[in-house]
């Protein structure tokens, strides 16, 4: 059995979306970063690092594993799945997913922070943020333009980068003209284990009812993520 260690942030999202389209038998505890849970002994003893997700394999000796892509590339490994394993095709798969952990990222989860919390507004660094996640964007429209997903079939790196471009609005970047990018997002919401991941570790529909405050105190969490 798989024990997930997460909360309800895009990094968190990549791991229980995966793990239901794996059909994997899991569990899933709630890290809550805005109690700075992620930065208690216990969780420092499996994440040095002190972030979400974690996962610890109870079939596999209770091995840990931190990083998102890491997690991703074990899970696919474990399973045989949406990572082939031709050298060509396996790599086109692996380089997305590296564009996701060192570029849109990075990059949104700055936009995010001095759009949404920084305690000054800082207009060039919105400005420069907002900019070069949009630039990626693009580069993703552009491969999504003759491929239905950005490695040609579906894999571990649509699942790394769907659960960030779902959320560029909150980062104040517009899609409207990236049509290839939206279908792309669009397919993948239409996947049901897409939806199941996305209630985990909270249901959707009870963070959407969340008023104002709550919604921004669960955003100021997505930047202890990264603190």
């Amino acid at each position: 059995m798989i024990e997930l260690l997460t909360s309800t942030t895009p990094n968190g999202y990549k791991i229980s979306i995966f793990l239901e389209e794996l059909g994997l038998h899991y569990t899933a505890k709630h890290v809550h970063l805005g109690d700075m849970e992620q930065k208690q002994d216990w969780f420092l003893k499996m994440n040095p690092n002190g972030r979400i997700p974690v996962i610890v394999d109870h079939d596999n000796d209770d091995l840990v594993i931190f990083e998102s892509g890491a997690i991703l590339m074990y899970l696919a490994e474990k399973t045989d799945s949406f990572l082939p394993a031709g050298e060509r095709d396996r790599y086109r798969v692996i380089q997305w997913l590296m564009f996701q952990m060192g570029g849109v990222g990075p990059m949104q989860g700055q936009a995010n922070v001095f759009y949404r919390y920084a305690p000054d507004t800082l207009p060039w660094a919105i400005e420069r943020y907002q900019k070069e996640t949009r630039r990626l964007y693009q580069v993703m429209d552009r491969q999504l333009a003759t491929r239905p997903y950005l490695a040609g079939q579906l894999s571990i790196a649509d699942f790394a980068i769907f659960p960030w471009v779902r959320t560029h609005e909150w980062s104040g970047v517009d899609i409207d003209e990236m049509e290839h990018l939206q279908r792309w997002l669009n397919d993948m919401y239409a996947r049901p284990a897409v939806q199941r991941g996305l209630d985990v570790p909270v249901p959707q529909d009870e963070i959407k009812a969340r008023n104002e405050t709550e919604r921004a105190k669960e955003g100021i969490e997505m930047v202890r993520e990264n603190a």
